[in-house]
């Protein structure tokens, strides 16, 4: 049985306690006013879209996908989907069996990989924004293929497609959440695409139709109508003014990375799926200055919303809980749940990251 003493941030409060843990929690103690106060207890944060880091992508093959697993939760991910790119239905079919692969032998201080994020392959060809070139029109026989693989959980798809609507009621009886995005759909085609059973948007407002005053698109149904979506909070994919408005907006918006093999290396080329991206001033680039995904970890998101004026309890909701209520997953620290915690000093620095319990190793 291990013990921390700290501010432990659980159901949604911030208060003195002591936390008695192995695998699980066993115990959450509250110490009173007395208690410690520089070092601060959070849940394990949960990241529903990322495609790499650590120089890993996840389209390399289970090697690479563990090394980006170890790589993020080295930096506050305790759980997370594997996200892939639009890519030959092999690529595809080989990077589910290496999702499959990890989740039936997870290892000590590897993220824990709950699914896949299968963004892409039907998306609009108009709108790939950083996607390899491989779209598919919606098809019932492939998806049935792909699921047969590995846990998919989020399905990213263009709903103005033909047969979109057939596909997105397919996911959803199957318990898929379909997310829309990398979309030129109007208003009307996003809102039927709500009403067969999307739930979600993929990276708000990137690679999808935008709001007009007088053509409202997915961005302007979001805002109407919205209850779930991703954010990127790196401040390149979005102002953080754009940010707190939609987290006004929309009540259960949540943090991404959108993270590709860049995140934690230094300048130069590396991989996406089967493109050449480039990292550069903060951030990763096509070859002709298109954004393509992001250097984020879900630490750093977590430390940008503060910045940006989010309160703790704020910024662990959309980096942590939120992420974790959408797939259904353990939520936060709770008794009986997982022992994924962060510990932070009083600045708000990482200083410890537990996965069910067990310390990760820092580099």
């Amino acid at each position: 049985m291990r013990v921390l003493e700290g501010l432990v941030l659980a159901a949604g409060r911030c208060f003195h306690a002591r936390v008695e843990f192995d695998a699980m929690v066993r115990a959450i103690v509250p110490l009173g006013a007395s208690g410690p106060s520089g070092r601060r207890i959070l849940p394990g944060l949960v990241d529903l879209h990322v495609h790499g880091g650590g120089g890993a992508d996840v389209m390399g093959g289970e090697a690479a996908l563990r090394r980006m697993a170890r790589f993020h939760a080295q930096h506050g991910t305790t759980a997370l989907l594997a996200t892939t790119v639009t890519a030959p239905l092999e690529d595809l079919e080989a990077a589910l069996l290496a999702v499959r692969a990890v989740m039936q032998e997870p290892r000590p201080g590897e993220a824990r990989v709950v699914g896949v994020h299968l963004e892409g392959p039907f998306i609009h060809p108009e709108r790939l924004g950083a996607q390899p070139p491989y779209p598919l029109l919606p098809d019932l026989g492939v998806m049935e293929r792909l699921l047969a693989l590995a846990p998919v959980r989020v399905v990213t798809l263009a709903p103005e497609l033909p047969g979109a609507l057939e596909l997105i009621a397919f996911l959803r009886a199957r318990g898929v959440r379909v997310q829309q995005g990398h979309t030129r759909a109007t208003y009307e085609e996003a809102r039927a695409a709500l009403e067969a059973g999307a739930e979600g948007f993929t990276h708000l407002l990137n690679a999808m139709s935008p709001l007009h005053h007088r053509a409202p698109g997915v961005v302007g149904l979001a805002l109407e109508r919205g209850i779930w979506a991703e954010v990127i909070p790196d401040g390149l994919h979005l102002h953080p003014a754009v940010l707190r408005l939609l987290a006004r907006a929309l009540p259960q918006v949540y943090a991404v990375t959108d993270a590709v093999a860049a995140a934690g290396m230094p300048e130069g080329e590396y991989r996406l799926g089967r493109l050449r991206v480039i990292r550069r001033a903060g951030g990763v680039f096509l070859p002709n200055g298109a954004l393509a995904g992001s250097t984020l970890t879900q630490y750093q998101a977590l430390r940008n919303l503060l910045r940006w004026g989010f309160s703790l309890v704020e910024a662990v909701d959309m980096t942590a809980l939120r992420p974790a209520r959408y797939l259904g997953l353990a939520e936060g620290l709770t008794v009986g749940g997982p022992a994924d915690m962060l510990v932070l000093d009083e600045n708000f620095d990482l200083e410890e990251v537990y996965i069910a319990g067990r310390p990760v190793p820092r580099t």
